[in-house]
């Protein structure tokens, strides 16, 4: 009985992070559930935005296939429990100079571009994202340039002057 007691406690003290990998310090968590968050706000991820967030996760982080898809799994649940951007951000803030923080904004903006359109929501998404994680807004648009340059062609950008 008493076992059951405590970990009925243990529960409900910590009943998500049992199944996750990744903790909540860690700002590789963070980083793709903001990653998770651009992905998902116009809907369901196309395959060109899942195989891009793969990619950046495996090759930005340095992880293999599996811990990749570990941490992007880890990544949409807390994303899907968060009520804002803060906690992720803040995280991050906490663990990374200004040019990682820059890396994240820029690995952002590539997922923003890989489905062939930039809405609104995601510039908007972005842009209160960098501000929380102490970009400046030119080297926020600097970032968005150069991104959008290499997907020069492919995109048609609704979210006209920023």
């Amino acid at each position: 009985m008493l076992d059951g007691l405590r970990q009925f406690i243990a529960d409900i003290v910590a009943p998500h992070d049992q199944n996750r990998t990744f903790g909540d310090s860690d700002y590789r968590l963070a980083a793709t559930a903001l990653l998770v968050h651009v992905v998902s706000l116009d809907g369901q991820p196309s395959a060109g935005e899942q195989r891009k967030l793969h990619s950046l996760i495996e090759s930005h982080f340095g992880l293999d296939r599996g811990t990749a898809d570990r941490l992007i799994a880890d990544a949409t649940q807390v994303e899907g429990e968060a009520v804002d951007l803060y906690h992720f951000t803040s995280v991050i803030m906490r663990s990374l100079d200004e040019e990682g923080r820059k890396r994240i904004v820029r690995m952002m903006w590539e997922l923003v571009y890989a489905d062939g359109q930039v809405s609104e929501f995601e510039d908007n998404v972005v842009w209160r994202a960098s501000d929380l994680l102490g970009i400046s807004q030119r080297d926020r648009i600097d970032l968005k340039h150069a991104v959008a340059e290499r997907a020069a062609g492919q995109v048609k950008d609704s979210a006209v002057g920023g």
